[in-house]
């Protein structure tokens, strides 16, 4: 990553925290003063390198991990708004990417119920739940958006 792309993945990450938005790849080229190739070029090297995920054949960007830029079935209460994360583990890492503690709700993949866990002080309030993986470490980056 060069320092370009640190820059493109500084503003989009303090633009999403602002806004709750992804930036328009427009919106950052002019920011940073880029062209549009560029800035886009950046967004895939950032992409390649794992420091976000791009929409499959688009410029648009779908993760920040932990943060997911489109609706999913975690959803992280926080700093007065509702944040989506790509996983149950991503939730935790709303809470300390924000600094600050939260309530993380969904629901159970297996019987439906309802979940929530509080955080607070970098730490699960609830301790008595089970966190399970389907795909091995090894494989996240096979199909991210799956995983």
């Amino acid at each position: 990553m060069d320092e370009q792309d640190v820059r493109i993945r500084n503003l989009v990450y303090r633009s999403f925290v602002e806004t709750g938005e992804a930036p328009h790849l427009a919106d950052m080229a002019r920011e940073l003063e880029l062209s549009e190739d560029a800035a886009g070029a950046a967004l895939r090297r950032l992409h390649n390198a794992h420091a976000l995920v791009l929409e499959r054949d688009a410029r648009e960007i779908r993760m920040l991990n932990p943060f997911s830029c489109v609706p999913s079935a975690w959803r992280v209460h926080a700093r007065g708004r509702t944040w989506y994360s790509n996983c149950a583990w991503d939730s935790f890492g709303v809470c300390a990417a924000l600094h600050t503690d939260g309530r993380i709700e969904s629901s159970c993949a297996d019987c439906g119920e309802p979940l929530a866990v509080d955080v607070r002080d970098r730490q699960a309030v609830q301790r008595d739940y089970l966190f399970h993986v389907l795909v091995p470490a090894r494989q996240w980056w096979d199909d991210i958006v799956f995983t």
